[in-house]
């Protein structure tokens, strides 16, 4: 039983790091760890999620370098409902959303890993990256306190018929069902829709945790 309590964890762990990095723009850099990639999935036992991964690296290996980057920017810089910033969806009050920004912060680094580089700690890639080394629990945790924002880019990838779907699909299946007040929000997010712009406004996080806003690329 402890075994395979510790396989399961070893495999969510590898399928968010997988998940985190596939969900980044696809770079030369990254294009070229294509096969390490495949060889890192290749260690999951076979589960539903291991088989969107693969279903999902087989699309993204074989894809034109040009179009994909351009279906990635497409998908996720251009369309509100696929953005990866996940308090973006229900924290619109600038000042809510930088209090869910701060607390994400400080739960990775009370977890001793804490928020390097540029980005903010509720992207999507950062969460799983945290999800995938962090101690057991916390990467879970977070995860399905940001499940309704989860459904709802996953749903939202579904209906504009993005691969990029199977790998929301793997996170969710190493989260189990998602429940009755999970299955609320994305309703809630879904009827409110895309928080409006705050033109003109100050950043929505705090100083301590939006350092210079860098491009992503």
């Amino acid at each position: 039983m402890a075994l395979s309590r510790a396989r399961r964890r070893a495999d969510a762990s590898t399928s968010y790091k997988l998940c985190s990095l596939l969900l980044q723009y696809p770079d030369e850099q990254l294009r070229a760890a294509g096969g390490q990639l495949r060889s890192a999935l290749r260690d999951l036992r076979p589960s539903p999620a291991a088989a969107a991964l693969e279903s999902f690296l087989d699309w993204w290996t074989a894809a034109d370098p040009l179009a994909l980057a351009q279906h990635y920017v497409e998908t996720f810089d251009l369309d509100k409902r696929c953005g990866l910033y996940l308090t973006f969806y229900g924290k619109g009050d600038k000042r809510e959303r930088g209090m869910a920004l701060l607390r994400l912060k400080r739960i990775y680094r009370a977890s001793g890993l804490p928020l390097e580089g540029t980005e903010l700690p509720d992207y999507l890639p950062v969460i799983l990256e945290f999800a995938a080394a962090a101690p057991p629990g916390r990467g879970h945790m977070v995860l399905r306190e940001h499940r309704a924002a989860l459904e709802l880019v996953r749903i939202s990838l579904r209906e504009k018929g993005s691969p990029y779907a199977g790998l929301l699909d793997a996170v969710c299946l190493t989260l189990g069902e998602a429940s009755a007040a999970d299955l609320a929000g994305v309703r809630q997010l879904i009827s409110d829709g895309p928080p409006q712009e705050l033109v003109g406004l100050e950043p929505f996080a705090p100083p301590d945790v939006m350092p210079g806003m860098e491009a992503r690329r």
